[in-house]
């Protein structure tokens, strides 16, 4: 078994590391890129603390009745007359992304999908284990250098990269996160810095020897400060790798509503290394729970029935298109989370006519591309969007005719016959098990029922869940209280389907025990806990 390295153990002055070195971590690990991103932590550790303590003191006002808004300071940037910096060639057309994790197969299969980009994601749908960590940026590497490929042995079967892969980004974890596995000066450093650090370190400069660059999604930003600490990081790392000031291009995911009240001033923090923004929709969902979780008039229904047309989240989305489209900026649509099913066509073809409905109404309102998670979805999504660029990169030409979006339409959380029902009660519980049980295991993204679920759709379902608990008047439709006697009731009838349905040796081979453990504390502890991924990675 290898050893935890030390302080001392040819690492730089007061670096620790405390996770494996596995044989082939050094190439990563390296003394240079260790002491990279420990600069970038003894320089803006403190700052990033004291906008983790700001998110706080928010969320207090809101508690307290006050609603989010656009700020006050910040006037003179909406109203003023300004542009994003132009993208680069290989960034203007971007149309259908791909995400997913980052593991071996994973990637080379995204960036052979035909899909313009792929965003490589540590965030979401990677179980931040130190060794997927570690191994993902060793991955990405090779992907860089055009030198990844993988065999699987079980099936026989070899994996290469194809002669035009897509473009790739990057997206690290979001301020929020530590690295527990790296110290520097006796403190864990932010998981941010450190994927960042390691992914800029190791490739920026060979990137731009190829003809693209360093480019990045920035999740779960809350301020247009976020933002700018974020651009001090930008400027810092190409200073000191002497690459020039703008190299960097980040596309900010608009998942907070804190954030869809200062798009304009988020695109103006990254202005020079702005790519635009992306309505990260299943993220939002989740912070409108969180952040209102104490207000019986923002009780949403089922999460099956909060869809892209109720008030709310159209007007978030057409909000996003307007700012980026008056800035410049790319403005990128949602997730289409479906997986095709290899058995039942009839499923295939209704989740496939909703995708495509999902993806025609995002090309008829401006967005110049779209998200996806699995390579038989780009061509489903890529079709709607031709057939509006009719040749064209993007439409960022396009412009809104009517006013701006007002504060109060994205405050508007009323969903027309909206219900809170048992079926989506058995549903967060059984998807948000499963997937912590998956997440424990090293897994960030799991295919259940005919879905990609990743952390963003499982805090939906905890969330969901606490706020029903928590709330003295939320019934089901049937008039049932939604109490703690129900949710247990039905955790027990959950596992015990989730046993039948995939075979008792499988199950036990899956830390469904500790899973509930975890679930039901971010679903029913009295505090609402800020991520269930904090609360899971203690014991990771």
């Amino acid at each position: 078994m290898t050893q935890p390295s030390t302080e001392g153990a040819g690492l730089p002055d007061a670096i620790t590391i405390l996770g494996d070195v596995a044989p082939g971590y050094e190439r990563i690990l390296s003394p240079e890129a260790l002491g990279f991103v420990a600069a970038m932590h003894r320089e803006f550790e403190g700052r990033r603390r004291q906008l983790l303590a700001d998110r706080r003191r928010r969320q207090e006002a809101i508690d307290s009745g006050a609603n989010p808004g656009a700020p006050a300071d910040t006037r003179a940037i909406r109203q003023g007359e300004w542009q994003v910096a132009r993208v680069p060639q290989d960034m203007q057309r971007r149309t259908v992304e791909i995400t997913g994790p980052v593991d071996r197969k994973m990637i080379i299969n995204a960036l052979n999908s035909g899909a313009n980009t792929f965003m490589a994601d540590f965030e979401d749908a990677t179980s931040p284990t130190w060794s997927n960590v570690v191994e993902g940026q060793s991955n990405l590497f090779d992907a860089v250098r055009r030198q990844i490929d993988f065999r699987d042995e079980a099936r026989g079967k070899e994996y290469k990269l194809s002669e035009n892969p897509a473009t790739l980004m990057v997206r690290p974890r979001g301020w929020h996160f530590p690295e527990k596995h790296v110290l520097v000066d006796g403190q864990e450093i932010s998981a941010s810095l450190f994927d960042f650090g390691m992914y800029f370190f190791h490739n920026a400069k060979e990137l731009v020897q190829r003809g693209s660059g360093p480019y990045f999604y920035l999740p779960k930003l809350e301020s247009h400060r976020e933002a700018a600490l974020w651009n001090d990081v930008f400027l810092m790392a190409q200073q000191r790798l002497g690459l020039e000031s703008g190299t960097i291009k980040a596309t900010v995911l608009v998942e907070t509503i804190h954030a869809a009240f200062e798009m304009e001033e988020i695109l103006y923090a990254l202005r020079e290394h702005s790519a635009g923004l992306n309505a990260g929709r299943w993220d939002y969902i989740f912070s409108v729970i969180k952040t209102f979780r104490a207000r019986q008039e923002m009780v949403l229904p089922d999460r099956a029935q909060i869809t892209m047309s109720v008030p709310f989240m159209r007007a978030y989305a057409e909000r996003l298109v307007h700012v980026c489209h008056k800035r410049g900026a790319h403005a990128i649509g949602g997730m289409a989370a479906f997986i095709p099913s290899r058995r039942d066509e009839a499923v295939n073809e209704r989740a496939l006519a909703a995708v495509r409905g999902d993806k025609e109404r995002e090309a008829g309102d401006g967005f110049d591309g779209t998200w996806v998670a699995h390579p038989d979805l780009v061509e489903v999504a890529r079709e709607p969007f031709e057939a509006v660029l009719k040749g064209r990169p993007h439409q960022k030409d396009r412009r809104r005719e009517v006013s701006a979006i007002s504060d109060q339409e994205l405050l508007n959380f009323r969903v027309a016959e909206g219900r809170i029902t048992e079926e989506g009660l058995r549903t967060n519980i059984n998807v948000g098990l499963q997937y912590i049980a998956w997440w424990m295991q090293g897994l960030g993204a799991v295919a259940l029922y005919n879905l990609m679920e990743d952390a963003a759709t499982a805090e939906i379902s905890r969330s969901q869940i606490w706020q029903w608990l928590h709330r003295p008047d939320v019934v089901l439709d049937d008039g049932r209280r939604v109490d703690r006697e129900l949710y247990e009731r039905l955790v027990d009838e959950e596992l015990m389907a989730i046993r039948e349905a995939m075979g008792s040796e499988r199950y036990e081979a899956l830390p469904f025990e500790r899973a509930r453990q975890i679930f039901d504390e971010v679903a029913t502890s009295e505090d609402f806990p800020e991520f269930f991924t904090l609360v899971a990675y203690e014991t990771l």
